[in-house]
Protein backbone atom coordinates (compact mmCIF):
# COMPACT_ATOMS: atom_id res chain seq x y z
CA UNK A 1 0.00 0.00 0.00
CA UNK A 2 1.24 3.47 -0.81
CA UNK A 3 1.64 6.22 1.77
CA UNK A 4 0.91 4.09 4.83
CA UNK A 5 4.24 4.26 6.61
CA UNK A 6 7.68 5.77 6.73
CA UNK A 7 9.85 5.50 3.65
CA UNK A 8 12.53 2.86 3.76
CA UNK A 9 15.73 4.40 4.95
CA UNK A 10 13.94 7.47 6.36
CA UNK A 11 15.26 8.48 9.74
CA UNK A 12 12.92 9.91 12.36
CA UNK A 13 13.54 13.53 13.21
CA UNK A 14 15.97 14.03 16.07
CA UNK A 15 14.56 15.38 19.34
CA UNK A 16 16.18 18.80 18.82
CA UNK A 17 14.79 19.04 15.28
CA UNK A 18 11.26 18.38 16.51
CA UNK A 19 11.63 20.62 19.56
CA UNK A 20 13.05 23.44 17.43
CA UNK A 21 10.05 23.27 15.07
CA UNK A 22 7.61 23.44 18.00
CA UNK A 23 9.38 26.34 19.71
CA UNK A 24 10.04 28.44 16.63
CA UNK A 25 6.39 28.15 15.53
CA UNK A 26 5.50 30.37 18.50
CA UNK A 27 5.50 34.14 17.80
CA UNK A 28 8.46 36.21 18.89
CA UNK A 29 10.61 33.18 19.60
CA UNK A 30 14.32 33.13 18.89
CA UNK A 31 16.90 30.41 19.32
CA UNK A 32 20.08 31.35 21.14
CA UNK A 33 22.90 29.04 22.12
CA UNK A 34 23.44 29.13 25.85
CA UNK A 35 25.69 26.91 27.93
CA UNK A 36 26.53 24.96 24.78
CA UNK A 37 22.90 24.03 24.04
CA UNK A 38 19.96 25.58 22.15
CA UNK A 39 17.70 27.79 24.25
CA UNK A 40 14.41 29.28 23.10
CA UNK A 41 13.41 32.78 24.20
CA UNK A 42 10.54 35.27 23.89
CA UNK A 43 12.41 37.41 25.07
CA UNK A 44 13.07 35.42 28.26
CA UNK A 45 14.08 31.76 28.18
CA UNK A 46 11.13 29.37 28.13
CA UNK A 47 12.83 26.18 26.88
CA UNK A 48 16.34 24.74 27.17
CA UNK A 49 17.38 21.66 25.20
CA UNK A 50 19.69 19.26 26.95
CA UNK A 51 21.44 16.71 24.75
CA UNK A 52 22.15 13.25 26.00
CA UNK A 53 25.57 12.70 27.43
CA UNK A 54 26.18 16.06 29.04
CA UNK A 55 26.20 16.90 32.74
CA UNK A 56 22.70 18.40 32.55
CA UNK A 57 21.05 15.31 31.05
CA UNK A 58 23.17 12.25 31.69
CA UNK A 59 22.50 9.70 28.98
CA UNK A 60 19.14 11.04 27.78
CA UNK A 61 17.98 14.03 25.73
CA UNK A 62 15.51 16.33 27.43
CA UNK A 63 13.98 19.78 27.52
CA UNK A 64 13.59 22.08 30.50
CA UNK A 65 10.44 24.19 30.60
CA UNK A 66 9.08 26.88 32.86
CA UNK A 67 6.06 25.50 34.71
CA UNK A 68 3.18 27.11 36.54
CA UNK A 69 3.54 27.04 40.33
CA UNK A 70 2.86 23.59 41.76
CA UNK A 71 2.85 21.76 38.41
CA UNK A 72 6.37 20.36 38.70
CA UNK A 73 5.66 18.26 41.80
CA UNK A 74 2.40 16.91 40.35
CA UNK A 75 3.95 15.98 37.02
CA UNK A 76 6.95 14.22 38.55
CA UNK A 77 4.75 12.36 41.02
CA UNK A 78 2.31 11.21 38.33
CA UNK A 79 4.84 10.31 35.60
CA UNK A 80 8.42 10.02 36.90
CA UNK A 81 9.39 8.04 33.79
CA UNK A 82 8.63 11.11 31.63
CA UNK A 83 9.27 14.13 33.92
CA UNK A 84 12.15 15.19 36.18
CA UNK A 85 13.37 18.18 38.16
CA UNK A 86 16.19 19.66 36.05
CA UNK A 87 19.41 20.81 37.66
CA UNK A 88 19.74 24.50 38.49
CA UNK A 89 16.17 25.59 37.60
CA UNK A 90 14.31 22.63 39.08
CA UNK A 91 14.59 24.30 42.48
CA UNK A 92 12.45 27.18 41.18
CA UNK A 93 9.75 24.95 39.69
CA UNK A 94 10.89 24.28 36.13
CA UNK A 95 10.05 20.84 34.75
CA UNK A 96 12.29 18.55 32.74
CA UNK A 97 10.79 16.33 30.05
CA UNK A 98 12.71 13.35 28.65
CA UNK A 99 12.71 13.35 24.84
CA UNK A 100 13.62 9.72 24.27
CA UNK A 101 11.58 6.50 24.37
CA UNK A 102 8.84 7.64 21.97
CA UNK A 103 7.95 10.98 23.56
CA UNK A 104 4.36 12.21 23.18
CA UNK A 105 5.10 15.16 20.88
CA UNK A 106 1.59 16.59 21.02
CA UNK A 107 1.82 16.78 24.82
CA UNK A 108 5.32 18.24 24.59
CA UNK A 109 4.04 20.93 22.20
CA UNK A 110 1.35 21.83 24.75
CA UNK A 111 3.91 22.04 27.56
CA UNK A 112 6.22 24.17 25.41
CA UNK A 113 3.38 26.57 24.63
CA UNK A 114 2.43 26.76 28.30
CA UNK A 115 6.02 27.64 29.17
CA UNK A 116 6.12 30.23 26.36
CA UNK A 117 2.90 31.83 27.68
CA UNK A 118 4.53 32.28 31.10
CA UNK A 119 7.34 34.45 29.67
CA UNK A 120 6.04 35.99 26.42
CA UNK A 121 4.82 39.58 26.44
CA UNK A 122 1.04 39.76 26.93
CA UNK A 123 0.48 41.51 23.59
CA UNK A 124 2.33 38.70 21.76
CA UNK A 125 0.23 36.04 23.52
CA UNK A 126 -2.96 37.97 22.76
CA UNK A 127 -2.05 38.26 19.07
CA UNK A 128 -1.26 34.53 18.99
CA UNK A 129 -4.62 33.70 20.52
CA UNK A 130 -6.45 35.53 17.74
CA UNK A 131 -4.79 33.46 14.99
CA UNK A 132 -6.73 30.52 13.54
CA UNK A 133 -5.48 27.22 14.92
CA UNK A 134 -3.26 25.31 12.46
CA UNK A 135 -0.74 22.52 12.65
CA UNK A 136 2.02 25.15 12.55
CA UNK A 137 0.38 26.99 15.46
CA UNK A 138 0.19 24.53 18.38
CA UNK A 139 -2.43 25.41 20.97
Amino acid sequence: MRGTGPKLGAMPASPITRLRAICLALPGTTEVEGWGEPTFRCPKIFAVYSANGNHRSPGRPGVWLKAAPGNQALMIRDRPERFFAPPYVGAIGWIGVWLDKRPPWKEIAELVEESWRLVAPKKVVKAHDTLPKTKATPR
